[in-house]
């Protein structure tokens, strides 16, 4: 592994009105407590000024703010929080998305991704985004992933972007993600399953350090479809892409009964599962672990994970939004920007 000091981690803001802002400064409140990995906010150091006012009391701790570059983040991290200027301003009060709070999003996301690719951090941490607000504004994308892949794009090549909900205790991803349950059932093909679980056995590898991945792999319909009497999907869709995927020498098994993979003595037998839907996958992990599940895009040139929830507009300026999946988000991307390093 090269020995050179890891970059700071680029975390945008997400939408203004929402909890991002709390929980970024609740985060680096505990930054000596929990030794996180520094990182610096792209943002409007106005904006989380009067944001920390609002927090008040709620902060328990002497708060600073420093606008820097981010080659000056991880020397002022300790001392107080870096924010990078995107040259939007926000001023969305808690809870009250305002016309500034598309753009302000928007541009942090932009600048994050182009600082990672151009080497002045070592991956993108996303705070939640509200896509109503966003599509208001014109957004075309269904979410942060594909807005993300996007950016990521060379050549005029679009990766495929593959969304995995990580804890410690469970790991999944959704072949097809945000659509309709039946433009779902349209998108499901053989190919696509293959290509997402060859994304997600080499990051698997390459970027959370497992040298032979177990994949359990989900079916679609009740029970895996009963032989064929609720559904024949497992036999002509599923069960193709386990065969070339096996000729692969990936260890993916199934098509499994979604109902019976995720009890403590079956998650012990993967690594990560692979659902066939939304919420097929991501059900169970909210279940299981939700105030520290991260999400992470795999299959994109750089590294980006998020807290796996939304903005909360309703306790947003209150002091009483749980930044645990930010902490965790923060930490596990320090963690796979270390093991690629």
């Amino acid at each position: 592994m090269a020995n050179h000091p890891i970059k700071p981690l680029a975390l945008t803001l997400g939408e203004p009105a929402g909890i991002g802002p709390d929980i970024t400064i609740a985060a680096w409140l505990r930054r000596r407590e929990l030794n996180l990995p520094a990182f610096y906010l792209l943002g409007d150091e106005a904006f989380i000024a009067r944001r920390a006012k609002a927090l008040g009391k709620a902060l328990g701790a002497d708060f600073r703010i420093a606008s820097v570059s981010p080659s000056e983040a991880a020397a002022t991290f300790t001392e107080a929080l870096p924010v990078v200027a995107t040259g939007e301003h926000a001023t969305a009060e808690p809870g009250k998305p305002d016309e500034s709070s598309a753009p302000a999003a928007l541009a942090s996301i932009r600048q994050a991704v182009g600082d990672v690719r151009a080497g002045r951090a070592s991956a993108v941490v996303t705070n939640p985004i509200a896509k109503s607000v966003l599509y208001r504004a014109g957004f075309r994308h269904p979410g942060h992933t594909e807005f993300l892949a996007e950016l990521a794009s060379s050549d005029g090549r679009v990766p495929q972007p593959v969304m995995m909900l990580w804890s410690p205790r469970l790991a999944v991803v959704p072949v097809t993600i945000h659509v309709a349950l039946r433009d779902a059932l349209v998108q499901l093909t053989s190919e696509l399953i293959v290509s997402t679980v060859r994304i997600v056995a080499g990051e698997l590898k390459s970027r959370f350090g497992i040298d032979r991945p177990r994949i359990a792999i989900s079916g679609l319909n009740p029970h895996a479809g009963e032989d064929g009497s609720l559904g024949h999907e497992e036999q002509t869709v599923i069960a193709p892409a386990l065969k070339v995927l096996r000729n692969d020498g990936i260890e993916a098994k199934g098509p499994l009964p979604a109902d019976t993979m995720f009890h403590e003595a079956a998650r012990a037998t993967y690594d990560c599962a692979v659902c066939m839907y939304h919420d097929q996958a991501l059900i169970p992990i909210k279940t299981v672990a939700f105030d520290d599940a991260v999400n992470v895009t795999l299959g994109l040139p750089f590294i980006r994970t998020s807290p796996d929830h939304g903005t909360a507009f309703d306790i947003a300026g209150t002091g009483k939004a749980n930044p645990a999946s930010l902490i965790a988000a923060l930490k596990l991307a320090s963690r796979m920007t270390a093991a690629t390093s």
